[in-house]
């Protein structure tokens, strides 16, 4: 955002580790401390439940309790989903019900951006991971700051705009 001369307050509400139950415990408290000032709420979880193979349903529950708790208490913010998906070790079955959640929630949830894939360009590319093979390294979330960003600049453009809380 700075280097495009953006000046939005950002709050990193995330917490290491996190699925998306754990989200949900938090988002009350959150949205609460917050207030009128939330223009936009980027949500980005799941990737914890997929490593856990926890079920896509409870996946879905919970993003969409959470989309749908903050429109009922910030009318005006925007909401950002970020898709994950799961690793393909958990079947074909599993990644592609996972796989489907966040469009799912986008679609059926009036004005969500949805980012479709958080770590496009990131994910099982070597050179932009950490020796697990599973989190971004420096280069790797550089790629993946400059995707989000490719997609959220003009969300939130127009958002600030609207509601001039950004």
């Amino acid at each position: 955002m700075a280097d495009a001369g953006q000046q939005y307050r950002v709050v990193n509400a995330g917490v290491s580790g996190d699925t998306s139950a754990g989200g949900r415990a938090r988002l009350a408290n959150l949205l609460e401390r917050h207030g009128s000032r939330l223009a936009v709420l980027f949500v980005e979880l799941g990737a914890n439940d997929g490593l856990r193979g926890q079920s896509p349903d409870a996946l879905y529950d919970n993003l969409d309790w959470i989309v749908r708790e903050t429109r009922l208490r910030h009318p005006q913010a925007g909401i950002v989903v970020a898709g994950m998906q799961a690793p393909t070790n958990l079947g074909a079955r599993y990644t592609e019900a996972f796989r489907t959640v966040f469009p799912r929630i986008a679609e059926e949830n009036e004005e969500v951006l949805l980012i479709p894939f958080l770590l496009e360009g990131v994910a099982a590319v070597p050179s932009r991971n950490q020796p697990d093979g599973i989190h971004p390294n420096a280069g790797g979330h550089e790629a993946v700051a400059d995707h989000v960003w490719s997609l959220l600049a003009g969300y939130l453009a127009d958002r600030c705009k609207l509601d001039g809380a950004c």
